[in-house]
């Protein structure tokens, strides 16, 4: 059978498997995570990974907790996990937990013990590791190296019932101290943490290394292909002499298969830092939206199938390489200009007066919501225009500068979906600041969107189109604008970090919607374009708390 050359290297993998007869049905993955932190993008491709193929081979996968450290593991980083993969639009067949298998995991190592494939070292985890050496240096055998299988079953059954203290004594396996892959020197597979488990309380106080725990974990569940990222491959050939040290001639060998790693630029993915920045109260929690976690991303306004569309547009190799943010904030774009309702806010107001516009009228305006008409939702929405209006103060100049096409003094300018104003004159404040724009506008230039209303006076010509908001009617919202959180791009956090953080990675003001955001909001609408500025997104529906997720364009 000829192996298609459009699928991915995995996909290759699994279809020559299958050629060589391994069975179809007898396919199946998992995603196993460690809940000791939130999930963040790089995880995304994983997720999307391991859950699409299972999609497409029709096969199980499990959600695993590889829940081996209690130390630094508990329920709120389990229930962040679900959500985050809910989110993104995959359900799994199974949630299962390592902890599951502590019994399984604790007579698999016994059965090693048996075999003279493990023991007990009571040496400090310091002298282990000099012991280890490096790859270009010889490692030195343990004392305890050849202590009888009947000492070490003995040892290692106090170690279970907590005869010994924690650091006193450690179950490694007995592999090769000489191995150029110092993961194969003998590799601790038990330690003891007299900690409560988050799942199992005080059960144990012997709990099972990650290295040990993975893999045995893959062959009880019977996974078929165990896809890990790229680190993970100088430690498949401890993962395969486990497997092959414990295998009982039926049940299948997992397969391990390494990719890159998504290293995004501009982001910090490393759950030590990241717990690092909230003890030190820099962020709020692991989904501050100035993370690249996926619960940050997600409370900045990205949508799942940005997330999913950046990974699948990445896609998969065998080389780690950084992809410039600038590549997410386009996916994020691709998503949100098609599901984001189009509203006028002004976020830096400026007060203009249309002297010639009647004190006491309101005029409704019709507007488009969507640039392309969803037929989900109302194509247009009508809103309040009046003689006092607020535009963006960077919107006006008193005197013309290069390059600069909107209003200034003597200039016509079109406000978004109305009419034609020309400015007159301003108003000073004692501090020489602008506080009023006054302004002219010519009754015969109203937009309309029907072509079938328009008129001639509707086509004339002007350089540029500003948005706007009635100061009668407003809502007034409540905004946070981002923007990077360190002010280099590789900070070492642990140092002067005080002098790392950017002032100004939050800023929160005031901004005046126009009225029709408020039905949005109790329709649940939660994705808008504000005009001319950007991408936002509601965090809080009762207080009007927005944020801002992108510009409109790269900058």
């Amino acid at each position: 059978m000829k192996i298609k050359s459009h699928l991915n290297f995995i996909e290759k993998i699994i279809e020559k498997d299958i050629e060589n007869g391994f069975p179809r049905k007898k396919i199946k993955f998992r995603f196993p995570p460690e809940p000791n932190g939130y999930l963040h993008i790089g995880h995304v491709k994983a997720i999307s990974l391991n859950f699409e193929l299972a999609k497409k081979y029709q096969s199980p996968i499990n959600l695993r907790f590889d829940d081996t450290n209690p130390i630094v593991e508990n329920n709120k980083f389990i229930e962040s996990i679900k959500k985050d993969i809910l989110f993104l639009g995959f359900k799994w067949d199974k949630i299962s937990y390592a902890s599951d298998y502590f019994n399984n995991l604790y007579f698999l190592a016994i059965k090693l013990i048996k075999k003279n494939k493990a023991y007990i070292d009571n040496q400090s985890k310091e002298k282990i590791r000099f012991q280890r050496k490096n790859s270009f240096e010889i490692g030195i055998n343990s004392n305890n190296r050849n202590r009888s299988i009947e000492e070490n079953l003995y040892l290692f059954e106090k170690m279970k019932n907590g005869f010994f203290k924690e650091g006193s004594c450690v179950l490694r396996a007995r592999i090769d101290m000489s191995s150029p892959n110092i993961n194969m020197r003998d590799p601790i597979m038990y330690r003891i943490l007299k900690t409560s488990h988050c799942r199992t309380g005080k059960k144990w106080c012997i709990y099972p290394t990650y290295d040990w725990t993975h893999g045995q974990c893959d062959y009880l569940e019977r996974i078929s292909h165990s896809l890990c990222s790229l680190e993970f491959e100088n430690k498949r050939p401890l993962y395969n002499w486990f497997i092959d040290n414990i295998w009982d001639g039926k049940n299948i060998k997992p397969k391990q298969i390494e990719f890159s790693r998504l290293n995004l630029s501009n982001t910090i993915t490393s759950k030590r830092k990241i717990q690092y920045l909230i003890n030190k109260k820099i962020i709020h929690d692991w989904d501050d939206p100035r993370l690249s976690t996926i619960s940050g991303l997600k409370n900045k306004g990205y949508p799942a199938s940005s997330l999913i569309n950046f990974v699948k547009r990445v896609g998969l190799s065998k080389r780690n390489n950084v992809i410039d943010i600038s590549l997410l904030e386009f996916f994020g774009r691709e998503s949100l200009k098609r599901i984001s309702f189009r509203i006028m806010v002004i976020l830096n107001p400026i007060k203009l007066v249309i002297s010639n516009y009647p004190d006491n009228k309101t005029e409704w305006i019709e507007c488009e919501n969507f640039p392309n008409y969803n037929k989900k939702h109302n194509k247009f929405r009508k809103i309040p225009f009046s003689k006092n209006i607020y535009i963006e103060s960077s919107d006006f100049l008193e005197k013309k500068e290069k390059n600069f096409f909107r209003l200034y003094i003597g200039n016509e300018v079109r406000l978004k979906n109305a009419y034609i104003i020309r400015a007159n004159s301003i108003k000073k404040d004692y501090n020489g600041k602008i506080k009023e724009i006054y302004c002219t506008y010519d009754i015969n230039s109203k937009s309309f969107i029907h072509k079938k209303k328009e008129n001639n006076n509707t086509k004339k010509r002007v350089k540029s189109t500003l948005h706007w908001v009635s100061i009668s009617h407003f809502i007034p919202i409540n905004v946070n604008l981002f923007n990077p959180l360190f002010l280099n791009k590789n900070p070492n956090i642990e140092k002067n970090i005080s002098n790392q953080i950017s002032k100004n990675s939050i800023i929160k003001i005031r901004g005046y919607a126009e009225p029709s955001i408020k039905n949005y909001i109790e329709e649940n609408q939660k994705y808008f374009q504000f005009q001319r500025i950007g991408y936002f997104y509601i965090v809080e529906k009762n207080n009007f708390v927005f944020n801002k997720t992108l510009s409109l364009k790269n900058k």
